[in-house]
């Protein structure tokens, strides 16, 4: 039996994840990110879990997916609900897990054609993008 990777064209599918950043595309992004199934990944200005606020996951309910996969750093850690108030008011759901687990998630959603995004949270992470 022949296997291979799935190839999700057209989509931000995350080519491989490390507790420092992801790569989608062949971009390696060392910052924390929101990664749209389709569209540009966006930094997110987020340094820590406890820099949190109800405007970053405003960001995540504006940009209209059915499901939302919170990356909470290296363990995980669950958003205080008030910060996940836009997303509760908008019906769109929200999964937390930790960061690893959240990519491979997100890469499991995208190939069954979900609209989803993956905000992913990467502690000591640098602001550059390659």
């Amino acid at each position: 039996m022949k296997l291979q990777a799935d190839r999700i064209e057209g989509t931000n599918a995350i080519a491989r994840h490390g507790p420092d950043g992801v790569i989608v595309h062949g971009r390696e992004h060392l910052q924390t990110a929101v990664i749209p199934s389709q569209g540009e990944v966006i930094d997110w200005p987020v340094a820590s879990f406890d820099d949190l606020t109800e405007a970053h996951f405003k960001t995540l309910a504006e940009m209209k997916p059915e499901l939302v996969i919170f990356g909470s750093g290296s363990r995980i850690r669950f958003a205080k609900p008030a910060l996940l108030r836009p997303l509760i008011d908008a019906r769109i759901g929200v999964e937390t897990m930790d960061t690893p687990a959240a990519c491979r998630t997100y890469n499991v959603l995208l190939a069954e054609g979900r609209t989803v995004v993956a905000a992913l949270l990467f502690e000591g992470a640098s602001s550059t993008t390659r």
